[in-house]
């Protein structure tokens, strides 16, 4: 694994450039913490996150929304406003537009948040970009992974690029899949917080998201339950993962057991330099 992982860090990737080249403190966990506020972004672009033959409106105005409240949840944030900027191409309705907008509104205001304003430009593509602003005051950082720590995933994974797979090769699939309906664990994050040392949500994929993980605090990893590819490269999912001393592992599956939240722990964090095959999503 720590070969092929060696020849892709040999190719740039552009996503990690561009924000490498950015000067500021506060980059680098899922949302920039000012004191005890929270500020993330998310883009969710036509024929680059989805396809409009393959959702509805009010399923793309609900995805979009979800995987930017994710950000907050998985750093314990509540989310307090969010500001919505929209491409809008011609061909799309009125009707189109009061799904898209209500069904936003509505997702929004699941989790306690409000859309308060943002941009609206016509284009060639439905291109939505969304900033939340959330309040916590005990955020769950990135960077506080310790040697000897657990890692562990809530949630079953792989079901987001199945299901995207299918979708590329013109099949139907379920309403409430997970690509279309990502399950964002409030909860669990929330009650497990005293807990856990690390977190991020799993947008690019278990490996990537891993290595991330590991990378920002000069870690590597021993395997513990072995994860196939169909699991580990599937991006999108936005479960959890975790990092937390061994001595809380009793403690955190009582809380997932309480929420409901299936929890694997996969690896135990190390010093060494061991990563998980993988590649930017982005390209």
């Amino acid at each position: 694994m720590l070969q092929f992982y060696q020849m892709n860090r040999d190719t740039i990737d552009k996503e990690h450039y561009l924000i490498s080249s950015l000067s500021s403190k506060y980059i680098g966990d899922d949302a920039a913490v000012i004191g005890d506020t929270l500020y993330s972004m998310d883009a969710f672009f036509e024929e680059v996150h989805f396809k409009r033959e393959w959702m509805s409106m009010a399923q793309i105005g609900r995805k979009a929304m979800l995987v930017n409240l994710s950000d907050a949840i998985a750093m314990n944030a509540q989310p307090q406003y969010a500001l919505v900027t929209v491409s809008l191409p011609k061909d799309l309705t009125h009707d189109d537009i009061d799904a898209l907008t209500q069904s936003m509104q509505a997702t929004a205001a699941e989790y306690g948040c409000e859309i308060i304003g943002g941009d609206t430009i016509g284009g060639d593509r439905l291109h939505l970009s969304i900033t939340i602003i959330s309040k916590s005051k005990h955020p769950l950082l990135r960077t506080e992974v310790k040697e000897g720590d657990l890692l562990a995933y809530t949630g079953v994974l792989g079901e987001s690029k199945r299901d995207l797979e299918a979708l590329f090769r013109g099949e139907r699939i379920a309403s409430n899949s997970r690509f279309y309906e990502p399950t964002l664990r409030a909860e669990f994050i929330a009650k497990a917080r005293p807990f856990l040392n690390a977190g991020m949500d799993i947008s690019d994929g278990l490996y990537c998201d891993t290595n991330k993980l590991l990378d920002i605090n000069k870690y590597g990893f021993n395997i513990l339950n072995p994860i196939d590819d169909t699991i580990g490269l599937s991006g999108e999912e936005y479960e959890m993962l975790v990092s937390f001393s061994e001595e809380h592992l009793e403690a955190i599956q009582a809380v997932a057991k309480e929420t409901q939240t299936p929890l694997m722990v996969f690896a135990k964090v190390v010093k060494n330099d061991e990563r998980f095959r993988c590649k930017s999503h982005h390209f």
